[in-house]
């Protein structure tokens, strides 16, 4: 037996057989060829075949994730092009070269002219080309373009896997994910967790582990190979006892979030994109307590306009209802970079021209995004609360421009309703400054993730510190409780929207603190339901805001 640890990006237990996948760029002989006209028929016919296929795979994507199944519209926009076509076509017609061949030298001539830099919008761009390229590589020699999971379902062993080549594959015949490169972050994992399939990373792939045995510990981020009998036996309990614990967390998606003393508390849901929407009514969330805005601003190449903001919050209040949705305003800067915004380049971003320093120093992005949440309050219960905030100079600076916005929408008879707003703590200075930073806000809500690598000056995403780093620290759980004796001094609500929120060990001390609410991701929300109603505060819990 050998043992292999890796990270987590989704939780869950697979056991089972292993099947390697190796993705090779398909390398194609070249062939002279006699009648152009035909070469070029025969590629335009592949062409025609792979925007068919990915419209198919749009389609059955799209509820699932809009945003990660984006990848095939911006594939079938790069085969429709008038430039890509003639590029193809030209080297037919020049080189006097198969199709195949032609699609493959422009691949590879795109991908050795950019593969040296490193912008988001440049690498996604060689990755679709070369994903079409493949794509269109094996409609011309005629092989099978979906991965062939086999008879019986499979632990999928890879180097890397791409969200097309996930999004692809039959989910009922996947029993987990294990890849080599990769994070929680990327759009593979991302993928997979929608799917919500078992998903490990940084584990170091063999080819040779193809057709044995394995254990993916999707809680522990443990990965076993030829486990022995002890082993296996004890996983195959844990298998089952997750499955039933399953069935019983599902008959809580009803039940109040409610202590056995009586005490109530708000649990809701982070999202980090629209179709999310559906899983936070599907687990029973009170709302979404966190709707991370970014999405709208990346992978693309120029700023969203205020109506496309205002149809995505619309539809958010839309869909929600009475239930409340807190849109956080744009956090971008530092891990969140889109080329239009233009950021000069900082030692170090992670503490450098992000969040709300961002959006004062681009008032016209920050006033479009305002207008949009204030137009589609309208329909429904929204709260909006604001990132990285350190000061009240910058609160008294908000206030300035959101009475700006609220002017300007009374001067044009736009409706809109006056909505509860709130600071996110996410800095020791925020945190010592609490009880000033709540005269200005409705609520505060902790943001545990980058208070954590604030606090204690290790970068989160640095693998060398993947085992120093502790959202347990005495000290995180210490400010959590200054945070909220200062919001309650001043009567206002607080609650935590990092992911120690979704920590069961931690429910009980979060509840006795006075935490108000709690806003983990969907997929938590049952298990720490469960945690609220077997905690009994008997008193012990601080007086909260009524």
């Amino acid at each position: 037996m050998e043992i292999y640890k890796g990270t987590a990006t989704f939780s869950g237990i697979a056991i089972g057989k292993i099947l390697y996948y190796s993705r090779g760029e398909y390398q194609i002989r070249q062939c002279l060829v006699s009648n152009i006209k035909k070469e070029i028929s025969n590629f335009q016919e592949a062409r025609i075949q792979a925007v068919q296929k990915l419209n198919e795979l749009y389609e059955a994507n799209r509820l699932l994730n809009e945003q990660e199944a984006g990848v095939f519209l911006r594939q079938i926009k790069l085969l429709e092009s008038e430039s890509y076509q003639n590029a193809i076509e030209s080297s037919i017609a020049n080189e006097k070269v198969n199709a195949a061949y032609a699609v493959m030298i422009n691949r590879d001539e795109l991908v050795e002219t950019f593969r040296h830099l490193e912008e988001p919008v440049i690498r996604r761009r060689i990755n679709d080309m070369q994903e079409i390229s493949n794509r269109l590589i094996q409609i011309l020699g005629g092989a099978a373009i979906r991965i062939n999971l086999g008879d019986e379902p499979v632990i999928l062993v890879a180097e890397a896997l791409s969200p097309t080549e996930i999004m692809e594959m039959d989910k009922d015949k996947l029993l987990a994910v294990v890849m080599h490169h990769g994070s929680a972050v990327s759009h593979a994992s991302i993928m997979a967790k929608t799917m919500e399939i078992p998903t490990l990373v940084d584990v170091a792939a063999d080819d040779e582990w193809d057709g044995k045995t394995a254990i993916v510990d999707g809680y522990t981020g443990t990965f076993y190979l030829n486990p022995d009998a002890e082993i296996q036996k004890e996983y195959e309990i844990r298998l089952e006892a997750d499955r039933r614990e399953r069935e019983e967390l599902l008959k809580l998606k009803a039940q109040k979030d409610e202590t056995k003393d009586g005490s109530n508390i708000g649990l809701y849901a982070n999202i980090g994109n629209m179709s999310d929407l559906s899983s936070v009514l599907f687990y029973g969330a009170k709302g979404i307590g966190l709707l991370r805005s970014e999405f709208q601003y990346l992978g693309r190449e120029n700023y969203p306009r205020e109506n496309e903001l205002f149809r995505a919050y619309k539809k958010v209040a839309e869909t929600m209802g009475e239930r409340l949705a807190v849109i956080r305003t744009a956090d971008l800067g530092a891990d969140k970079q889109a080329p239009y915004l233009d950021i000069p380049q900082e030692t170090n971003p992670i503490m450098g021209n992000r969040g709300i320093r961002l959006c004062l120093d681009r008032r016209r992005m920050f006033k479009a995004q305002l207008r949009a949440i204030y137009r589609a309050s309208a329909y429904g219960n929204l709260a909006m609360m604001f990132p990285m905030i350190d000061s009240e100079e910058e609160m008294d600076e908000i206030w300035q421009i959101i009475e700006e916005v609220k002017e300007g929408l009374r001067e044009k008879d736009i409706p809109f309703k006056e909505i509860m707003t709130g600071i996110m703590i996410e800095t020791p200075a925020a945190v010592m400054i609490s009880r000033e930073l709540a005269k200005h806000v409705d609520f505060l809500s902790i943001g545990t993730n980058d208070l954590t690598q604030y606090t204690l000056a290790m970068d989160r995403q640095n693998p060398l510190l993947k085992d120093k780093y502790n959202d347990h620290h005495p000290a995180i759980l210490r400010m959590v409780r200054m945070v909220v004796d200062a919001a309650h001094q001043e009567g206002r609500k607080v609650g935590i929207c990092g992911e120690i929120a979704a920590d069961t060990a931690l429910t009980k001390k979060f509840l006795e603190m006075g935490v108000d609410f709690l806003s983990v991701v969907p997929a938590c929300v049952l298990p720490v339901r469960k945690a609220i109603r077997e905690t009994d505060l008997g008193g012990e819990k601080v007086s909260a805001v009524k």
